[in-house]
């Protein structure tokens, strides 16, 4: 069975009995979106406590071939991956389910904190040169002043899933980056993982990530990964 509310029809003394029942999913998602149709320049804290103020949403980047918002892109593979995933029997939060929303990274992270095991935050690169392509994924170091304790267990949530996710598209592996200036990650209290999925400014990952086969893979072997992590 899914996870959620599900109703269950059976017969006793002769009689159809329904009932409505919730099954609960073997671990809650939690799936940022990247970015979001305009951004937001204004600031806000990079951390609990902090005098580091950063923009609340960034812009984004744009697909130099294929003419493909990053904020489109990430929402695009987060449906994929929801849909998937609830197929696996996980439950799901969704930061965004649509473009037009007003969601800073620090409201982000707090609304996956609330009731998610992790915090799958979906991206994309840019770049100058159009030749760097690749995925990477991006996890808060243990001198991490705001999420230092979450650094082994985001770590190896990042290993699993970019290990699957290059497996599973093919697109070449750039590594783990230790990033700690990152607000949605810096607001975190669960395991986090920042994948930046391919190049958009590369015409190879750019078509690939544009393509509905492409992110039907890029999809499943982000999930693949989070199978990995829970060790199921």
């Amino acid at each position: 069975l899914r996870a959620g509310k599900t109703k269950i029809t059976a017969v006793y003394n002769k009689q159809k009995v329904s009932c409505t029942v919730k099954v609960k999913g073997k671990k809650v998602i939690g799936i940022d979106a990247g970015h979001q149709s305009r951004a937001d320049l204004s600031k806000e804290p990079n951390g609990p406590g902090s005098s580091v103020q950063n923009i609340k949403v960034s812009g984004g980047t744009k697909g130099t071939t294929m003419g493909i918002y990053e904020y489109e892109l990430t929402l695009a593979i987060a449906l994929k991956m929801q849909e998937e995933l609830k197929d696996r029997g996980y439950e799901v939060v969704m930061v965004r389910t649509k473009n037009d929303v007003k969601i800073s990274n620090k409201e982000r992270a707090q609304k996956l904190n609330k009731d998610c095991d992790i915090a799958i935050r979906l991206h994309a690169d840019g770049a100058a040169s159009s030749s760097a392509h690749g995925a990477s994924v991006l996890y808060p170091g243990k001198n991490n002043r705001y999420v230092g304790k979450l650094s082994d267990s985001s770590k190896k949530l990042c290993e699993k899933v970019l290990s699957a996710y290059c497996k599973n598209t093919g697109i070449s592996s750039r590594g783990l980056y230790q990033r700690d200036d990152l607000t949605g990650t810096n607001w975190s209290t669960i395991p986090v993982a920042l994948i930046e999925m391919g190049f958009m400014t590369n015409p190879s990952d750019d078509r690939y990530m544009a393509s509905e086969s492409g992110r039907k893979k890029m999809a499943d072997g982000i999930c693949n990964g989070i199978d990995a992590y829970f060790g199921f």
